[in-house]
């Protein structure tokens, strides 16, 4: 008659437990990863300021970063619609269809589960057409924007006539008002 077998025992006889030793080595090895990638996720996110509250100003800054990545040669495109005054109608119409479900009816940015930054941030309209438009053109993939290039490139110019149309918000004090 044969021992009877334990739990860590398969049918054969053989120790069940390397497998096992096997398995939990590779479930740590998998928590650490994603400690990791959490981790590294973290500093996009807005960090509490000293006083408790959510900064946000660190937030926004990470959001218009990419901007700061357009080559000095994009930096420097002129518009060459910037004379034209059907541009801005025309980026409008465009910007209903590409953008706004992401950035907001007038630019002010999304909410829910698509939210684009505002395109009237004071970021947005300080930066040159040529950036604007390298941004559009090129995308923000790891953030959701997509990438234009398939767009036709008048089209991306009256896309940015219209975003540089829209205003920055207003600031308490300011007497302009904003683009409807």
């Amino acid at each position: 008659m044969s021992p009877p077998r334990t739990i860590a025992q398969d049918t054969s006889g053989r120790s069940r437990l390397p497998h096992l030793r096997r398995r939990t080595f590779y479930c740590r090895l998998v928590s650490i990863w994603i400690g990791v990638v959490v981790t590294l996720g973290l500093p996009t996110l807005p960090v509490r300021a000293q006083n408790g509250t959510m900064g946000t100003a660190r937030s926004e800054n990470v959001l218009y970063a990419e901007m700061a990545e357009a080559p000095a040669k994009a930096i420097r495109r002129r518009n060459p619609l910037e004379r034209d005054p059907d541009a801005v109608a025309a980026g409008e119409k465009l910007y209903g269809l590409h953008c706004a479900e992401c950035h907001g009816q007038s630019g002010e940015g999304g909410t829910g589960a698509k939210k684009g930054p505002s395109l009237r941030a004071n970021e947005v309209q300080q930066a040159t057409p040529g950036t604007v438009f390298w941004l559009l053109t090129n995308g923000v993939v790891r953030r959701g924007m997509p990438v234009w290039s398939k767009l036709p490139e008048p089209q991306r110019w009256q896309l940015v006539s219209y975003i540089k149309s829209l205003s920055a918000p207003a600031r308490a004090g300011d007497t302009e008002k904003a683009h409807p």
